[in-house]
Formats: C-alpha cells, sequence, structure tokens
C-alpha cells in the first residue's frame, strides 16, 4: 500500500479510535433531553412590580437617612403604590435644604409640591421603572440558573421568554415538588430585632407600633404532619440581609439529633455590621427571617465577632441542603409564580426514545438496501461511510456535552438522508464520465472532484441555516441544530475524505480495471 493511502487510513483508524472512547459507556456519555428521560418544565412569571416597590422602599429609607444627616426633621416618608415616595416635613421652613438634598436623587420626579405645608412626591422615572423590571427577570435568570446548576441537573434549559417570564426545563428530576421549591423560593434572608416593649398578645390585637411587624414561626409535626404557628412581634428595619454572606454550609444539628442546620459565614462587611448589632443589643433576641417567616429568635448574650451563625428550623437533610443552596445562590430580587407546569415521566420519554431509534433504524435500513441494490459495491462503500457518520456524530455530541432530543433524532435522520445524497452526486458523476468513454480510474477521480463543489455548497448552506436556528431558536429546535449541524460536518469527511479513500483501496492496486461496481 503506497504511503499517502497508509498516512490517511491511519486518521480513519484515529478518528474511529476517538469517537469510540467518548462514547463508551454509551449511558454516562450522550445526555438524554427532557423529552428523552422526562423531567419538569415549568414557565415562571417575574412579579417584577414588586422589585420595583422594593426598590422605591430602600430609596424611601436613603432619604430620610440623608434628610437626618442633614439635621432634617421629617413627620412621615413612606412610599405610596409601587413607584412614589409621600414626603411630609417637621419644619416647612427647611424646604430649600430638603431640595438639595432632594437632588441627588436623580431617578425621581417632583410632583404635587406644597411648599407652605412642607408636603411633597417623588415618582420614579419611567426610565428607572423600566431598568428595574428588566433587571428583575435579568437576576431572576442568573440566580435560577445558580441554584439549578448548584442541584446537580444535566444540561438544563433555563432563558427568557418575553418580558417576564423564565422558562425552566429540567432533564431527569423526577421530584417536581422539591424542584419548585428550590426555584421559586424568593430566599430572602433577613436580621431583625424583636420589638420585646409589645407583647404578642397586644400587637394581635392591633396595638403594634407602625414600626414593627407580626412574623410567624412555622413548625411542622414529623410524625402528624400538623403546622403550628408562633407569632413574633418584629421590627420593621432590617439589620443585615443574606446579600453579605460568602458560606451557607449543612451541619447536623447538635442540640436536636436527627435535625440538621445551616451555617452562614459572613463577608467582611458583615461581619462588622454583626457584630455591631449584636454587640449593641446583648441580652435582646435577633430574629433570624427568611421569606417572611421566622426560623429563630436566639438571644444575644454577648457580642459575636466571628460573622457566623446557624439557622435551625427542624431541617431535614434534604431541607437544609436545599436552602444552603438558595442562600449561596443568592435571593430572587422578586418573586416568581408558576404559570406553566408539565411533568414529563420516564416511561414517556423511554416510550420517546425506542420510537425515535426505531425510525433511524428503519430508515437507515433502507438506505442501506436501496444503496447496495442500486449502486452495488459503490453503494456497499456508502454504507459503510454512512456508519461512520453516525459513529462520529454521536461521539461529537458526547464530547462537547451536547443534549440529545426528539428533534435532536429528526436531525440525525435528515443527516443520513443528507449523507447518502452526497454519496449519489458523487456515484452519478463517476457514472457521467463513464458515459463519455473515461477509464474508471479517470472517471472516479474526475467524479470526486466535480462534484466537490456541489457538495461544499450544499452542505454549507444547511450548516448556516443550522448555526441560525441554534443562536435564535429554544431547547428543542437548538436540540435540532446541533444534530444537523453536527452531522453535516461529519458528512463532510465521511462521504468525501473517506469514501474517496475506500475507492482508492479498492481499486488501488488493480492496474487493469476495467469495469466499476457502480
Amino acid at each position: 500500500m503506497p504511503k499517502h493511502l497508509r498516512v490517511r487510513v491511519a486518521l480513519v483508524a484515529v478518528v474511529v479510535a476517538v469517537s469510540i472512547w467518548y462514547l463508551y459507556p454509551p449511558k454516562k456519555t450522550i445526555n438524554l433531553g427532557l423529552d428523552l428521560q422526562g423531567g419538569i418544565h415549568l414557565m415562571l412569571g417575574v412579579e417584577a412590580d414588586k422589585h420595583v416597590a422594593s426598590q422605591t422602599d430602600r430609596a424611601a429609607e436613603d432619604l430620610k437617612s440623608a434628610l437626618e444627616r442633614k439635621g432634617i426633621g421629617v413627620r412621615r416618608i413612606a412610599r405610596e403604590g409601587d413607584t412614589t415616595i409621600q414626603v411630609e416635613l417637621a419644619n416647612p421652613q427647611s424646604w430649600n435644604d430638603v431640595l438639595t438634598v432632594v437632588s441627588e436623587f436623580s431617578a425621581f420626579e417632583r410632583r404635587e409640591e406644597d411648599q407652605a405645608a412642607g408636603r411633597f412626591k417623588l415618582v420614579a422615572t419611567q426610565r428607572r421603572i423600566n431598568q428595574l423590571r428588566d433587571d428583575a427577570v435579568r437576576q431572576g435568570l442568573e440566580t435560577i440558573r445558580n441554584r439549578v446548576d448548584q442541584f446537580g441537573v444535566a444540561e438544563p434549559t433555563i432563558t427568557r421568554q418575553g418580558n417576564d417570564r423564565i422558562l425552566i426545563q429540567l432533564p431527569g428530576v423526577q421530584d417536581p415538588a422539591r424542584a419548585k421549591a428550590l426555584i421559586g423560593k424568593t430566599a430572602l434572608l433577613e436580621f431583625k430585632l424583636l420589638d420585646e416593649r409589645t407583647s404578642v398578645e397586644q400587637a394581635l390585637a392591633g396595638q403594634r407600633p407602625e414600626t414593627s411587624e407580626i412574623l410567624y414561626r412555622r413548625d411542622v409535626d414529623k410524625q402528624t404532619k400538623v403546622e403550628r404557628k408562633t407569632p413574633y412581634v418584629v421590627q420593621k428595619r432590617s439589620l443585615l440581609s443574606g446579600a453579605e454572606l460568602t458560606r451557607a454550609e449543612v451541619q447536623a444539628d447538635p442540640n436536636s439529633p436527627g435535625n440538621w442546620q445551616v451555617a452562614i459565614e459572613f463577608t467582611p462587611t458583615g461581619t462588622r455590621i454583626f457584630g455591631e448589632v449584636t454587640e449593641q443589643n446583648v441580652g435582646k433576641h435577633l430574629a433570624i427571617i427568611l421569606d417572611g417567616n421566622v426560623y429563630s429568635a436566639p438571644r444575644m448574650n454577648e457580642r459575636i465577632p466571628g460573622g457566623r451563625a446557624v439557622i435551625t428550623g427542624q431541617f431535614t437533610v434534604d431541607d437544609a441542603r436545599d436552602l444552603a443552596i438558595v442562600l449561596r445562590a443568592g435571593a430572587l430580587p422578586a418573586p416568581v409564580v408558576i404559570l406553566e407546569e408539565r411533568t414529563v415521566g420516564p416511561s414517556l420519554g423511554a416510550d420517546s426514545v425506542r420510537r425515535g431509534i426505531t425510525a433511524i433504524v428503519a430508515s437507515a435500513v433502507v438506505v442501506v438496501l436501496f444503496m447496495m441494490v442500486y449502486y452495488r459495491l459503490a453503494g456497499l462503500i456508502a454504507d459503510v461511510a454512512l456508519t461512520l457518520n453516525l459513529l462520529i456524530l454521536l461521539a461529537c455530541m458526547a464530547a462537547f456535552g451536547a443534549t440529545l432530543t426528539l428533534p435532536g433524532i429528526a436531525g440525525i435522520a435528515l443527516t443520513i438522508g443528507m449523507a447518502v445524497d452526497t454519496n449519489i452526486l458523487i456515484f452519478e458523476r463517476i457514472r457521467e464520465e463513464l458515459r463519455v468513454g473515461k477509464t474508471p480510474r479517470s472517471a472516479i477521480d474526475a467524479g470526486f472532484t466535480r462534484a466537490f463543489r456541489t457538495i461544499i455548497d450544499t452542505h454549507l448552506t444547511v450548516m448556516v441555516t443550522a448555526a441560525i436556528l441554534y443562536n435564535f431558536g429554544t431547547g428543542p429546535v437548538k436540540g435540532f441544530a446541533v444534530s444537523l449541524f453536527v452531522g453535516l460536518a461529519a458528512s463532510l469527511f465521511t462521504a468525501y475524505f473517506f469514501t474517496r479513500l475506500l475507492f482508492d483501496v479498492v481499486y488501488q492496486g488493480r492496474t487493469k480495471v476495467q469495469t466499476i461496481s457502480i
């Protein structure tokens, strides 16, 4: 065998070996999509208006602090609606000084001014409202993606849909309740002081200051599943939030065998604030609140300088692990609601796999038989090339971690047709060369050379289309685009390079070839 043929055979052998290596074992190398292995499909709606309202609350607090630093007294500063701050001064004579401070809040416009009474309103600009709504969806998307990544789902689909929706597909997840709880938990962690001047009975009777609120601790009996709610009177002001966390880990609860707790650690800034809070409030109780629920309210006996705390609450190990995940990933900027939910069972996924494989095998058998009957030995060569094409396609998907979906199987079936069509172009060109009287070796050379441009044109055109589908499509469309693109790239290698190699190997040593089995 000539040296150039040995080099080409060695190259093909390497490609086959690498492909087999990436595909072994197949159950661990190829990720199956939601429609093939089952899982859950969720469409979430982001309540972006609540994010706008919370940011308006924060701006009101910042304005109050800025006025107090200037020595300006205020009778009332409160949010009105989602986008308006109502301000009432204690002394209208400080009007000009107030306007100087308010000018720093460029995201708001002054409305309904009454200088004599010392009243005015600040209304958020439309530009700021739009930006906050967009931020709520973007940050929510990233937070959910971080949570799902830590949850351990292979190849999830998490994309934005429209202005305020998020599409989530989690292949292989068969516990929808746990997944929904993990994804939908706002995870707003806050540390607030208890209002120990107001009794629970007074608060429940409506006799509580405007700066306090009633929150509940919920305990569920593990045996009876009965929920017990314990009320707490809590100051509204948040002293520290989960934004200052750097670590959240699961630990066994040493004070309650069988239960678990979450140990948290703060950033340097959070550590300083936590130390100051515990030092200034020795003897008082600090409530640890998550999404408006009190998890614990320990008494601060001394200053805690290390920036560490624990969250207890009769957690199972899964409860504690999920809580740690959402705390590490951060809080959602706005609550989300489930607008659409579908669960694909593993039996339905297995049925889809079975039907898809049946379709591919059936189409492949028909194509193989047709090529062998119509093109004889050349058809057999094309069938061998087609087998290598499928091997390379699946190996590439495994190597790049692509997800095989039902539309992806359709892409593979289409690839089979494209690969065979490429061989047909070459074979018909060879036949034309034979009809005009060329020798078999010359006809083979001319057939491959002259069909090359047509092959490149057809493949590149469809590959560009597949790339566009991948860039602009969603999960199922992307699955189809990936399998189609990779399959066509493999087809260029097998239908031209590999098929030509087999022709050269078969006819290379036969110097007096009179006919070709084509």
